[in-house]
């Protein structure tokens, strides 16, 4: 039996039909998974640009091959990014595809077609041990926690806070604009807050004191402004002027602009990712193991965590001094 949110398949001459577009089945296979509104938007992105490009050809998207969809992916690879003026990176074609592939699934599962012809496709290959964010040394991200310590003005707590959030905990940007002020919380002993990562998992993390102190300190101004106590604060936890929830090129635009004023050599490059690059890179260099980063950051494969890991090639790390130190130990 079909869900009643699932639009309804047509099985006219004997093949599955999309009666309502295949849209709609768009929105039922989003509705069908735990992800944030974030990547439901990106993956609703990345649909209609291939149902777009089947459109200009005239192709059925319940009858595209393996065939079509490597021309569709050999174009995006062609495409120049709106924002770098620079081709797709093999990365977001291959971010694409996936969205695609899990669209088809859907539908395989839905029997609205028999196969997923994206299974087949000549999909780009990644090299793991790359990352094209820039990245911060411990030194530049303190550089840039002390510009946001120095700023004035009404905006000051707030945007203290949303870095101090992304150093000290690593937040992906879109986690960090979907917190809510109930995501707030306390767990034994530890100040927490709960979101919603990628994937649609749930996911809680300590606050740091200092992380605790820059929040609370913006949420106390925050209502001091509204004439209201801190405990009747509503609404997304970063919020503008206005009240509306803190939007993702905010956080890109105060990042740079920051770095810019911490005199950071790449800051026009950086991003909110090249802080999480860096809590990354600093745990691992302080001795946090492998698996405790990997579950702070939400990762499910621990090699791309090690891929955020930007000093795991150093030979100061390697293995073989921890090694030879334990057996002069043994030596005595």
């Amino acid at each position: 039996m079909l869900r009643s949110d699932v639009p309804v398949l047509s099985r006219a001459a004997g093949r599955p039909a999309l009666p309502s577009g295949p849209m709609d089945f768009t929105e039922a296979w989003l509705r069908n998974r735990r992800l944030s509104e974030h990547t439901r938007d990106a993956y609703r992105r990345d649909v209609a640009g291939w149902l777009a490009w089947c459109g200009g050809r005239e192709l059925d998207p319940l009858r595209a091959s393996f065939l079509d969809v490597n021309a569709y992916a050999r174009e995006l690879e062609a495409t120049l990014g709106p924002r770098t003026g620079r081709p797709l990176t093999p990365a977001t074609v291959a971010r694409k595809l996936s969205a695609l592939s899990s669209w088809y699934e859907f539908l395989v599962k839905l029997r609205a077609i028999d196969g997923n012809p994206v299974s087949g496709a000549d999909r780009p290959r990644l090299d793991r041990d790359h990352s094209a964010t820039v990245g911060l040394t411990p030194e530049e991200v303190d550089a840039l926690l002390a510009a946001a310590e120095a700023e004035t003005g009404p905006a000051a707590a707030r945007n203290r806070a949303a870095i101090a959030l992304l150093a000290d905990l690593g937040l992906r940007v879109g986690e960090l604009v979907s917190l809510d002020l109930n995501d707030l919380g306390a767990e034994r002993g530890h100040r927490s807050v709960r979101f919603v990562g990628k994937g649609g998992r749930p996911r809680r993390r300590a606050l740091t004191p200092g992380t605790a102190y820059a929040v609370d300190a913006y949420l106390a101004a925050r209502a001091a402004a509204e004439g209201v106590d801190v405990e009747r604060l509503t609404g997304p936890l970063l919020a503008t002027a206005t009240g509306a929830r803190l939007d993702r090129h905010s956080v890109f635009r105060l990042v740079r602009r920051l770095a810019q004023v911490a005199g950071i050599p790449a800051a026009a490059k950086l991003s909110p990712h090249s802080l999480r690059h860096a809590f990354a890179t600093t745990a691992r260099a302080e001795g946090v193991p492998l698996e405790d980063v990997q579950d702070a950051m939400g990762h499910a494969d621990p090699r791309t965590t090690r891929r955020y890991d930007r000093d795991r090639h150093n030979l100061d790390r390697d293995p073989a001094y921890v090694i030879w130190a334990a057996r002069a130990r043994r030596r005595g």
